[in-house]
């Protein structure tokens, strides 16, 4: 049931993958979007034979690299300047920003790899390399690799959840209970962050 609703996120022709593209590449550089939610879901649809698991990999992981780019670019241009007149406007506050550049400065090429599994670095890494010089070459290499193991993951394991799933269809009644949950989770997170960083420009 679920995994059918995916069917419906086709983008450009009824394309899952396309879909899973576009969501990934502008939640890279920052839009509040459920990247990883799309991911995982896609790769269901895909284990339930709606489309095809490379093609769903291989949107994943060049929705990532090119969105992680322009986020690079972005930052590279135009700094923390950007970050501190419409940061606030998809929840990069100063004290976020703060902590995700000493991260970058810290751990290096080492952070923009693992940056994809963690959902604040995940939206913001490239634009605070960007922003805190790091040689694109380093970046895009750490960026590629990261890129590829976070997209593997959640193409594999949503495969293979559904096909698990079908195997095990009582278990199905469950998912729209479940899926209501993670949708209001993300919703919550999302208003809190939003709330957050109005109340931070008031205080200071």
């Amino acid at each position: 049931m679920t995994v059918s609703v995916v069917s419906g996120w086709g983008l450009l022709g009824g394309s899952i993958p396309a879909a899973v593209f576009i969501t990934i590449l502008l939640e890279a550089f920052g839009v509040p979007l459920p990247g990883e939610s799309a991911l995982i879901a896609a790769s269901a649809a895909a284990g339930a034979g709606e489309t095809r698991l490379p093609l769903v990999f291989l949107a994943a992981w060049a929705g990532a690299v090119i969105g992680d780019n322009i986020g690079y670019f972005i930052g590279r241009r135009y700094g923390q300047s950007l970050v501190e007149r419409y940061g606030a406007r998809i929840g990069l506050t100063q004290a976020l920003y703060a902590r995700v550049e000493l991260a970058a400065r810290k751990y290096g090429a080492f952070m923009v790899v693992v940056a994809r599994f963690f959902v604040v670095l995940r939206q913001f890494n490239g634009l605070v390399a960007g922003s805190t010089g790091m040689p694109w070459f380093r970046f895009l290499v750490a960026n590629i690799v990261g890129a590829a193991a976070w997209a593997a993951v959640w193409t594999l394991l949503g495969d293979r959840a559904a096909r698990w799933l079908t195997h095990h269809p009582n278990v199905m009644h469950a998912v729209p209970l479940f899926a209501f949950a993670a949708v209001a989770i993300f919703v919550s997170v999302l208003l809190y962050r939003r709330r957050g960083s109005r109340r931070g420009p008031r205080g200071s």
